[in-house]
């Protein structure tokens, strides 16, 4: 959620600026005059055309979403599933009595990700949907630390403090998670050329007092998978040593929709008997507009029941598991049809093209003698690159704010603690986004680079810019 200061009294008394009444109104001569204000109720209506297009020329300033290679979140769909989004965007989710067969398809597709990431048995598998990942990765770490509390009940919440381990490169949601359910963070830093969360410090960090471990697959900082099956075997040791029994949590939200198509033969999901929960971002590399997540769990006895909530609403008993009640079908239908319309083999040819376009990207961009590779785009079909050492007139940050002028937007950003001296650009290549789209940007970025040498020294920039993109 975006925080917003109020309007000052001055932003509330002003009174807009000329419109053109031929562009602005149907019937130039009825003439709105002047725009309503911006930061308080206009004092009566204006006509749909006139709101209407205040609005969309506003939002003409935003960047093109098809060309930000920043964000995860997909940025094209079918006609097909915008018009069944359209019809379902009035229905509530959560109003399961009065859209059963919206509360179907939304079962449904929990037992399809039940099957597709191998729970032992797919029926018995219990899950629901969020309004994106960190709403699941909310709801997993209750159920983690719930988990915890019941067999700790003589110890907590007197001496007790539970922790939580994961890397430093986690989604900013899991810190959220630790403040807002007073868990200790137990953050492995990054090291050297270890961007993500190793088995043996995950290890190292646990006692008594460890809820869980998470493991990302798919690191929103270069794109690697986390070693999920070496964390497990490393935390059954700790189990037979110690007789802390550490369950984990894999943080899927863009690999759990790449690996199970792309890399059958690595196993990260329900086969490793360790892993509780895992959870995914629909609206990332499962191809549907924002927002729309998953949270499964292996079995009943992963969700401590309590956190289960069983209401009466609206004349029939629902069983809720979430932070946000009301909220759109929409987003939930849309995922229906896309499973229903690519099936497996239409994932894994959708997914393969995006990583191919990731791979042809970053080998073109690491034959640059201006850059170095850190990622190949081989996992995740995202790939991080900074300036080649030698490299003295210009940084990341230049280059990103370059490419911004030509329509692009690419990220640059630090890592955390114990790398802050590594600034790298990332480049997430999704459905939609074409080898003809990868030409175009490779033409820009080699058309700059002339300019970019010349430069006596890297720009200066504030800060506050230097920081990384959670999303």
């Amino acid at each position: 959620m975006t925080l917003h200061k109020g309007a000052s009294p001055s932003d509330r008394k002003q009174s807009g600026h000329p419109v053109n009444p031929f562009y602005g109104e149907a019937d130039p001569v009825a003439g709105m005059e002047t725009a309503p204000p911006r930061h308080a109720l206009p004092d009566g209506p204006v006509s749909p055309h006139t709101a209407y297009q205040f609005v969309h020329d506003e939002l003409m300033l935003d960047g093109n979403s098809r060309l930000n290679l920043a964000t995860f979140v997909t940025t094209w769909m079918e006609p097909q599933a915008g018009v069944l989004m359209a019809e379902c965007r009035d229905k509530n989710m959560i109003d399961k009595d009065e859209y059963p067969r919206t509360a179907e398809l939304e079962k449904r597709c929990v037992a399809m990700l039940a099957d597709l990431w191998h729970a032992p048995d797919p029926a018995a598998a219990v899950g629901c949907s969020t309004t994106g990942s960190s709403e699941a990765c909310m709801l997993a770490g209750m159920a983690l630390k719930r988990r915890w509390m019941r067999s700790n009940q003589d110890r907590y919440p007197g001496q007790a403090r539970p922790n939580l381990i994961m890397g430093a490169n986690v989604q900013v949601c899991w810190e959220k998670f630790c403040n807002f359910w007073e868990v200790e963070a137990r953050l492995v830093p990054m090291e050297g050329d270890r961007f993500h969360l190793d088995a043996a410090s995950a290890a190292a960090l646990c006692d008594e007092n460890t809820i869980g471990v998470v493991a990302i697959l798919g690191s929103t900082f270069d794109g690697s998978y986390e070693p999920v099956a070496e964390i497990c075997a490393a935390l059954d040791e700790v189990h037979r040593e110690h007789g802390w029994d550490v369950p984990v949590h894999v943080d899927g939200a863009s690999g759990a929709m790449i690996a199970p198509f792309l890399d059958p033969e690595l196993v990260w999901d329900f086969r490793l008997p360790r892993v509780a929960s895992i959870n995914t971002s629909g609206h990332k590399y499962g191809l549907v507009y924002p927002g729309v997540g998953w949270a499964l769990w292996r079995d009943t006895e992963a969700l401590p029941e309590e956190l289960v909530f069983r209401v009466n609403y609206l004349g029939g008993d629902m069983p809720t598991f979430a932070l946000n009640f009301s909220r759109p079908g929409a987003q939930v239908v849309a995922q229906y049809y896309t499973f229903l319309r690519l099936g497996r083999a239409g994932f894994r040819a959708v997914q393969q093209a995006t990583r191919d376009v990731a791979r042809s990207m970053a080998e073109r961009i690491g034959a640059l003698d201006d850059f170095r590779l850190l990622t190949e785009g081989d996992q995740l079909p995202v790939f991080a690159f900074t300036t080649a050492d030698h490299v003295t007139a210009f940084d990341v940050f230049d280059v990103s704010r370059r490419m911004k002028e030509r329509g692009w937007l690419i990220p640059a950003y630090t890592f955390p603690e114990n790398r802050e001296d590594l600034s790298v650009l990332r480049v997430v290549c999704r459905n939609g986004f074409s080898l003809d789209l990868a030409d175009l940007f490779l033409s820009d970025l080699e058309s700059l680079l002339p300019e970019l040498r010349d430069q006596p020294g890297p720009m200066e920039r504030p800060e506050s810019v230097a920081t990384a993109f959670h999303h």
